[in-house]
């Protein structure tokens, strides 16, 4: 009788977001802050050589396709993620890099062999940020007559995804045999074209290089909405998700791999990364400081721009800022739907004028305010409650990520909950999530194996 399988031991995840000026629309303003840092080079290598000093698993690039004269700082002027991550690919050895792409306005073709050269570039350690795109914008950028209703977008998500990863299987880890004695460069029975016909996309394939040594970039995605939970549970290795509290937490996390068995998944191997803005001081007198820094960086005109992001950009600025949060209907419902239903349901539930509502999203909280310990105490309250599997730092003052890796990491490792050592070199090898084996290889290893017993 075999003996019952047991769960790989857990290990804190952590990635840093890497967002040139900032998040929001005044962190530029920073005494210290660089104000072309989403344009620099030099900003994104020290940010990610600070990341892979600390062991942390990966830097993510987030990304949008439409601007407006409101659009925050770092959106008005930056890279382009595949871009600046192949550049950072050449300079590091660990750490995975993570890029935003959106299945709404590309080619599975396209994007299947972009990140596949990444992932060749890096030696394994490319992550692709599956997203849907809110903003109706987007559209005019891309020859589209429309953007795409929310659900039909993530119907759009799922073929793209599926058609991206049979891409990636074109041809089988052995296919290449380089034989110069023969000529032959590779087996033939090893190349596999996709012939895919879908309701919205039409590949015939092969793609036309190999897989990496992970097998399979991994997959990330951020749902919130009914669709976006339901897509990021089948298809998402882990899940970059934003939360209030440690019970909203644990309850996104328990709904997310309880969805994940559902769709006959190992619950385990999901990864739910809550992205957090720690403020971390040597003393509280420091905590104070620096949290009253980045308080004064949020202006009320800014929060009011900004709240109106995952309602497709709405004006805000029309309301009374003193009076309750306005009726907005469905507004929101085919842009950021899990967002903006979060924001509406807080004004509702708590009573909250527009002006609350906007600083409430906009000012940094003060769940992860605080010395090195008291930073690791909530981090690791989340992480052994289940809220959490890791994290996403983003950082709030240009020095945001040296303080939480020069004093925040070390506590965590001296706990026994972060790793000293990288274990392995693939982003897969960071997250312990297997190599996938290629479809094609295994069909034929289950023919062989239907042969032997016939």
């Amino acid at each position: 009788m075999s003996k019952p399988q047991q769960a790989k031991p857990r290990h804190l995840k952590l990635g840093a977001m890497v967002h040139g000026v900032g998040h929001g629309w005044g962190e530029w303003r920073h005494p210290n802050a660089q104000p072309n840092a989403s344009t620099s080079f030099g900003f994104y290598k020290q940010q990610t050589e600070l990341a892979e000093a600390a062991k942390f698993d990966f830097v993510f690039i987030a990304d949008s396709l439409h601007i407006h004269a409101k659009s925050s700082p770092h959106y008005l002027n930056r890279f382009e993620p595949l871009t600046i991550l192949s550049a950072l690919a050449a300079i590091t050895t660990n750490i995975g890099l993570v890029a935003t792409v959106t299945v709404s306005y590309t080619e599975p073709y396209q994007v299947a062999r972009q990140f596949a050269s990444l992932d060749h570039i890096s030696g394994g350690r490319a992550g692709w940020n599956v997203v849907t795109s809110w903003l109706s914008g987007t559209a005019d950028n891309f020859s589209k007559a429309e953007h795409p209703p929310h659900a039909v977008r993530y119907r759009i998500a799922k073929e793209h995804v599926s058609t991206v990863q049979g891409l990636w299987d074109s041809w089988e880890d052995d296919a290449f045999t380089y034989d110069k004695q023969s000529g032959e460069f590779f087996a033939p029975g090893k190349l596999h074209a996709l012939n895919h016909k879908g309701d919205f996309f039409s590949v015939k394939g092969p793609l036309n290089i190999a897989r990496s040594r992970q097998g399979q970039p991994v997959i990330f995605q951020a749902g919130t909405s009914e669709d976006g939970r339901n897509f990021a549970a089948q298809n998402s290795d882990a899940i970059f998700v934003h939360v209030d509290s440690l019970e909203e937490g644990l309850a996104y996390s328990q709904d997310l791999k309880r969805r994940a068995k559902g769709f006959g998944r190992d619950p385990h191997s999901l990864s739910i990364l809550p992205g957090i803005r720690p403020i971390v001081g040597r003393d509280q007198a420091e905590v104070e400081s620096r949290y009253q820094q980045a308080v004064e960086l949020v202006t009320v005109e800014d929060a009011i721009v900004a709240l109106g992001r995952p309602f497709n950009d709405h004006d805000f600025s029309q309301y009374p800022l003193d009076e309750p949060f306005p009726e907005l209907g469905d507004l929101g419902s085919n842009s950021q739907k899990g967002g903006s239903d979060r924001i509406k349901q807080l004004a509702r539930d708590e009573g909250l004028t527009l002006r609350e509502v906007a600083l409430r999203f906009s000012r940094p909280k003060r769940d992860f305010v605080g010395t090195p310990e008291q930073v690791a105490d909530a981090i690791q309250t989340w992480f052994e409650t289940g809220a959490s599997d890791g994290f996403i730092i983003n950082s709030v003052l240009p020095d945001g990520l040296q303080y939480f890796t020069e004093l925040v990491v070390p506590v965590l490792q001296q706990r026994g909950l972060f790793r000293t050592e990288y274990s392995g070199h693939t982003l897969r090898d960071n997250l312990g999530l297997d190599v996938p084996a290629n479809r094609y290889s295994v069909a034929a290893q289950v023919e062989e194996k239907q042969e032997a017993l016939a």
